[in-house]
């Protein structure tokens, strides 16, 4: 599943006729998060009779490829929309917080599990969790603890954006957004993904400079006076695939 992620967003960041994509689940839940099993075989549990030198070693190599998994989505040029329904464990939370956006159902919960297995969570949620809501003391609340969250929790919080009945209406609605996302310049839209995930982790300062370059570089673009047009003459903009 790690390396079909990768894989996945790989093609979808070039590919000229995605320009949005909705990462949902088809289970029960929307994911149970690592499994252990498989983890062991993979040498992500320690073996106590291993020399701790050489496991180290290669657990370190391991973590950061499914690091490089998750931060895929976070890469990808094109905005991704989590949708998330029922129980979200874990990795489940590593893999949300590297989307642009997040919606759930009103069952979902999301609980950062890894501390229950003995470990801290290293794909990305301690990373991405505090940058996404802001709240140091929620954020710890919930690593230290590994207590649910439920869907209203993480609406007030700034986890999710918006909280549907249930999954199919979450879905139609990500839809929605997807589609009025897929119709606006190419070139706007990830120009603007670019700048805002720059600007996160840099200053302001920093963040309007590369916003400068960047402008310097897209600004020459057809979508310009296309948009413009379309705004005079009140016609919908058909933009060229990028």
């Amino acid at each position: 599943m790690w390396k079909g992620l990768k894989e996945c967003f790989t093609i979808v960041k070039t590919d000229p006729d995605v320009r949005c994509v909705i990462l949902a689940g088809r289970g029960r839940i929307f994911t149970a998060g690592l499994d252990l099993k498989q983890a062991q075989s993979e040498g992500l549990v320690s073996d106590d009779k291993a020399d701790i030198a050489r496991i180290g070693y290669y657990h370190r190599i391991k973590v950061l490829e499914l690091q490089d998994c998750i931060s895929a989505i976070e890469q990808c040029d094109k905005p991704v929309i989590a949708l998330i329904h029922s129980g979200c464990f874990g990795a489940g939370v590593d893999l949300a917080t590297a989307c642009d956006i997040r919606f759930c159902t009103q069952d979902a919960f999301f609980t950062v599990k890894e501390v229950d297995i003995g470990i801290a969570a290293d794909v990305g949620t301690l990373q991405r969790l505090p940058k996404v809501v802001g709240n140091d003391s929620w954020v710890r609340d919930l690593a230290y603890t590994a207590r649910k969250a439920g869907a209203d929790e993480a609406l007030k919080f700034g986890l999710v954006s918006k909280v549907f009945e249930n999954r199919e209406e979450g879905l139609a609605k990500s839809i929605g957004v997807a589609s009025e996302i897929a119709s606006k310049s190419p070139v706007a839209v990830i120009g603007t993904k670019h700048v805002l995930n720059f600007s996160r982790d840099h200053s302001v300062r920093e963040g309007l400079e590369y916003n400068a370059l960047w402008s310097a570089l897209m600004h020459h673009t057809e979508d310009i006076p296309k948009a413009v047009m379309s705004f005079m003459t009140k016609k919908k903009p058909i933009f060229s695939k990028l």
